[in-house]
């Protein structure tokens, strides 16, 4: 296989890329001036070590002081602690903060339940999702946003955030209201290319 056909084959394994657009990608890169390609190759290759992942919320963040495990949104004391929003992925979480209405904190989740395999719930987070929802109960945590797609996956991977909440509920006797984020978003929209007032709306409206 030649490189290119290797570079092809890496582009076609990004989310919602098929094998036409991985080739345009792969051409596009062959037009590039020499420079910017070597730019492209130094920034991938540094990702791994300029780039981490949040010990509380598990978004990806800029390093910069080397020794933060925290980022700037959980670390920030201008958000609600009383307010988690669970999410599928960190694009999720950079669509919302553009709609500038929601000032609480996010959980990852790192995927989402597909309705005709939900053996893939065991490579999401669901385990750190239990532990920072104790931890964060006594500490005030009084409302969880299950801010998935309103399609069949996401409404089951609300169903599976569901199963690991209720139980807790039982067990703290805290009070703690599980709302969901759909109202106002479109049926079978996904979340990550909604436009901000769709969004404001979607947060307004929650229940």
């Amino acid at each position: 296989m030649s490189n290119l056909d290797k570079l092809i084959s890496h582009f076609e394994k990004f989310p919602g890329i098929g094998g036409r657009q991985a080739k345009r990608f792969a051409f596009h890169i062959l037009t590039l001036p020499q420079s910017t390609t070597t730019e492209l190759a130094e920034l991938i290759g540094s990702l791994k070590s300029t780039v981490v992942e949040c010990a509380s919320c598990h978004r990806f963040f800029s390093q910069t002081s080397g020794t933060t495990t925290l980022c700037s949104i959980c670390t920030s004391g201008n958000r609600d602690h009383t307010k988690l929003m669970v999410v599928a992925a960190d694009s999720d979480i950079t669509a919302i903060e553009r709609s500038g209405v929601y000032d609480g904190l996010y959980f990852v989740l790192g995927g989402t339940v597909p309705l005709l395999h939900s053996e893939d719930s065991k490579k999401l987070r669901g385990g750190s999702l239990k532990s920072t929802i104790e931890a964060r109960i006594p500490a005030g945590l009084s409302e969880v946003i299950l801010g998935f797609a309103v399609n069949p996956d996401g409404e089951n991977t609300a169903r599976f955030v569901e199963s690991i909440i209720m139980p807790l509920l039982v067990t703290t006797h805290e009070p703690l209201t599980i709302s969901h984020l759909g109202r106002g978003l479109s049926t079978g929209s996904e979340l990550e290319y909604a436009d901000p007032e769709t969004i404001k709306n979607a947060l307004r409206n929650r229940g």
